[in-house]
């Protein structure tokens, strides 16, 4: 539960202790109330991968998993994820290994100047989850007659929230299908 502070500078907003699980680390951090998840991450707790790219919800740069759904860090106000798990692309590793996307983006040149890849990474686990879980989205067809199946439209349809400057689509559309297929 969010606990609201006094903030002791005259004119300036009201602190908050935000309590979360960041990377599967309890993390208590005092922030203004107006401090966005992302701001959180990057100044609070020094998680730089998350990017601020157009910090208006338009890119996915900043994109994370808040108990496990995909969320843009820039629109989330930190004392709206108060309790919640949140991954970023620093926690999608295991034991030093990295995700098996991290692995096909490597394998797939998924990325060129790098900088939407975190939150490309974290919005294809995301929506990985959100398609087994039978999901719909704009494309897909009647799923109820044997599932989702997640290629090429339908995977540039679920990941549309995410911008890529360089053009890097195909690459980043191969990789999630190799994921797919195992």
């Amino acid at each position: 539960m969010t606990r609201v502070v006094e903030n002791p500078r005259s004119g300036a907003g009201v602190l908050a202790e935000v309590s979360l699980r960041v990377n599967g680390e309890r993390r208590e951090v005092r922030v203004d109330t107006r401090t966005s998840l992302l701001d959180l991450l990057r100044e609070h707790l020094g998680l730089t991968g998350s990017k601020k790219g157009c910090d208006h919800g338009q890119c996915g740069a900043c994109t994370v998993l808040v108990d496990g759904r995909r969320a843009n860090g820039c629109l989330l106000l930190a004392v709206a994820a108060d309790g919640c798990e949140v991954v970023t692309v620093e926690g999608l590793a295991e034991d030093g290994e990295l995700h098996p996307l991290q692995r096909a983006f490597v394998e797939h040149d998924a990325f060129q100047c790098g900088y939407c890849t975190p939150g490309q990474l974290c919005s294809a686990v995301g929506m990985l989850d959100e398609a087994a879980d039978g999901w719909p989205s704009l494309v897909t067809p009647d799923a109820s007659e044997g599932g989702i199946v997640l290629e090429g439209e339908e995977i540039r349809e679920r990941m549309s929230g995410n911008i890529c400057r360089c053009g890097a689509y195909p690459n980043i559309v191969s990789a999630i299908e190799e994921i797919v297929t195992g």
